[in-house]
């Protein structure tokens, strides 16, 4: 599972404090999780890859949170926004491109995970891909 996310972003501070519940079980599925801040730091500070480092320990993530210094694995994988979530099976074949779940800044739903937890489960279990996967919402890679 791959996630392009940032440290400043609205849509991600509204879903980071769940990031190691949901990704850390992950990885007691044999997922590999990254996650990558591809952010032009000179202009977003905040977003910078010591600024990075501290909030991966806050959040306690056992996985590797990546700067994306020259923004070509941005590019490569067409990132979007922050967050953007990339689910590869172990053909490493795309089977999920799409949110986190349905919850927003402001809109008051819980956040939970849903659509990415569900994908991920799915393709476990050796189901085809969701039919429905909607994409991510958020604000745009910070291009420099």
């Amino acid at each position: 599972m791959l996630g392009f996310i940032c440290n400043h972003c609205p849509y991600v501070i509204h879903l980071k404090d769940h990031f190691p519940f949901l990704f850390n079980s992950f990885l007691k599925k044999n997922i590999q999780v990254f996650l990558i801040s591809s952010n032009d730091p000179v202009k977003y500070p905040d977003d910078s890859p010591q600024k990075m480092a501290i909030e991966a320990d806050d959040l306690g993530l056992r996985f590797p949170y990546l700067f994306d210094a020259d923004q070509e694995v941005a590019k490569s994988y067409q990132a979007a926004c922050t967050p953007d979530f990339f689910l590869f099976n172990q053909n490493k074949e795309l089977y999920y491109r799409g949110q986190y779940d349905c919850s927003r800044p402001g809109n008051n739903m819980n956040v939970t995970g849903k659509d990415i937890s569900n994908a991920t489960n799915r393709m476990l279990k050796g189901d085809n891909p969701p039919a429905n996967q909607i994409p991510s919402i958020g604000c745009n890679i910070k291009w420099k």
